[in-house]
C-alpha cells in the first residue's frame, strides 16, 4: 500500500463509504443500523457474524456487499458432512507434472459467505480459525495467502434450532461483531412484495467503491486518533467485564483491541479523525455480547447485560 492510501483523510472517505450505505439500502430494506454494523466491520478488518431465522436476508446482504464493493464472492453451505478440504481445497496428483497440484477451495475470494455455520461439525467448523486469523490456510504442510481484502461473513441459526452445533468460544471470538437482522417493519416489507426479484436486483447493481479503496479505507480507520481519556473508558468497560458481577468470564486483550477498531470505523463513517465516546458506546452489544456469558441469575441476556454495565460505567 502506498503513503497515498495509507494517509488518505477520513473526510474523503466518508462519501463512498455513505454510497455504499445507500446503494445496499436499496436491496436490504428498513435495515439501516445493520448495513452501518456490516460496512464498519468490513473497514475495521474485521470478520462478522449474523445470528437469525431462515430467510430475512442475511445471503443476499453478503451477496449484496461484494457486488457493491467489486469483490470476488463465494458462498459454502456449511452441512454436517461438510469436510475441511471442501471449504479449503485439496492437492491432487497430476500425472503429467508428475507433482501435486493444489486447487483452491471456495475460502479463496474476497467475500466468503460461510451460510449456516452452525449446521456443520466442529472440525469444519475450525478449519476457519487459521483463515480469518492470518488471512492463510495450510494444506499439507503448504501455506496458502488468502486474497486481500478478506471478510467472513458466517450466518447461523438459533441454536435451538434443530441440527445446529454451538460455536466454540474461539471461534466466536474470531468474529469482531455478531448481528441481526430481524423481521422487517411493514413499509419495508411492502416494498419487498411489490419490487423485483432481489437476484434480479443485485445483478443490475455497480460497484460504488473498489477494493483498492476499501483498503484505503481500512489503512484509515488505523490513524483515527484515540484520546487518553476514551481508552481510559474503554479499560474500564474491561475491567467491569472481568471484575465477576456482570459475566462468567471477562474480555480478553484481543477482544478490547477489536472493541476499539470498531469504534474508529464508526468514527470514520461519519467523516471524523477522532473517536467519541458515542462512537464506542454504539459498537458495545454487538462487539462484546457474543464474547460473554451473564452470570447466572442475571435473568437477562448478553446484549441486555452489556446495556445494563455500559449505563453502570461513567463516562470519562
Amino acid at each position: 500500500m502506498t503513503l497515498k492510501e495509507a494517509t488518505a483523510p477520513a473526510a474523503a472517505l466518508a462519501g463512498p463509504l455513505a454510497a455504499l450505505q445507500r446503494q445496499i439500502s436499496t436491496i436490504i430494506k428498513g435495515k439501516s443500523p445493520q448495513i452501518r454494523d456490516c460496512v464498519a466491520c468490513l473497514i475495521a478488518g474485521g470478520h462478522l457474524l449474523i445470528e437469525d431465522l431462515p430467510g430475512v436476508g442475511k445471503t443476499t446482504l453478503a451477496h449484496t456487499l461484494s457486488v457493491c464493493l467489486g469483490l470476488r464472492f463465494s458462498r459454502v453451505q456449511f452441512t454436517s458432512d461438510l469436510m475441511p478440504s471442501d471449504l479449503l481445497g485439496v492437492s491432487v496428483y497430476e500425472r503429467d507434472s508428475a507433482r501435486f497440484t493444489f486447487h483452491p477451495g471456495p475460502v479463496f475470494a474476497q467475500v466468503l459467505l460461510a451460510d449456516e455455520i452452525n449446521r456443520a461439525g466442529p472440525k469444519t467448523q475450525s478449519a476457519l480459525l487459521e483463515a480469518m486469523e492470518e488471512q492463510q490456510v495450510s494444506v499439507d504442510g503448504q501455506t496458502h495467502t488468502l486474497p486481500r481484502p478478506f471478510f467472513v461473513i458466517a450466518t447461523q441459526n438459533p441454536s435451538e434450532q434443530l441440527g445446529t452445533y454451538p460455536l466454540p468460544e474461539s471461534q466466536l471470538d474470531r468474529f469482531l461483531m455478531r448481528i441481526s437482522l430481524g423481521y422487517p417493519d411493514a413499509q419495508s416489507e411492502r416494498e419487498l412484495l411489490m419490487g423485483e426479484d432481489s437476484r434480479e436486483a443485485i445483478k443490475a447493481l455497480q460497484p460504488v467503491m473498489t477494493p483498492e479503496q476499501l483498503l484505503q479505507a481500512q489503512a484509515a480507520v488505523r490513524q483515527v486518533h484515540a484520546s487518553p481519556a476514551l481508552l481510559d473508558y474503554l479499560q474500564a468497560l474491561l475491567a467491569a467485564t472481568r471484575s465477576g458481577q456482570w459475566f462468567v468470564e471477562g474480555l480478553s486483550p484481543r477482544a478490547g483491541l477489536g472493541v476499539l477498531r470498531a469504534a474508529r470505523a464508526r468514527a470514520l463513517l461519519d467523516g471524523r479523525d477522532y473517536v467519541s465516546p458515542d462512537d464506542l458506546q454504539s459498537i458495545l452489544p454487538q462487539t462484546m455480547a457474543h464474547r460473554l456469558r451473564p452470570k447466572a441469575g442475571a435473568g437477562r441476556g448478553a446484549r441486555e447485560q452489556v446495556r445494563a454495565m455500559v449505563e453502570a460505567i461513567p463516562l470519562p
